[in-house]
């Protein structure tokens, strides 16, 4: 019975609180388990439609209009993350 919890002698507050300090601990323990996101990290267009949900026509379509930046290393074309991430605008 090392790892049993006795609720009695506890009251409601007492309770919210315990759980409250559990879910904080285990929130912090996952966030510190999330790996950063790069900003500068070149993706392809493949990869930049996959993260913004849309088809290549239209990544074409925003590159063409200057919605988004588009770098090139030879014939390839890159779109860095944290720029993708900065074109969204808020709607509402």
């Amino acid at each position: 019975m090392e790892n049993a919890i006795m609720l009695h002698n506890l009251t409601p507050r007492d309770l919210e609180e315990l759980i409250t300090k559990v879910v904080k601990e285990q929130l912090q323990e996952f966030v510190k388990n999330v790996p950063i996101e790069n900003p500068d990290e070149l993706l392809t267009r493949a990869e930049a439609c996959a993260l913004l949900k849309i088809n290549m026509t239209t990544l074409w379509n925003w590159s063409k209009k200057g919605r988004v930046i588009s770098y090139g290393i030879g014939n390839r074309v890159y779109y860095k993350r944290g720029e993708l991430m900065g074109s969204l605008i808020r709607i509402n």
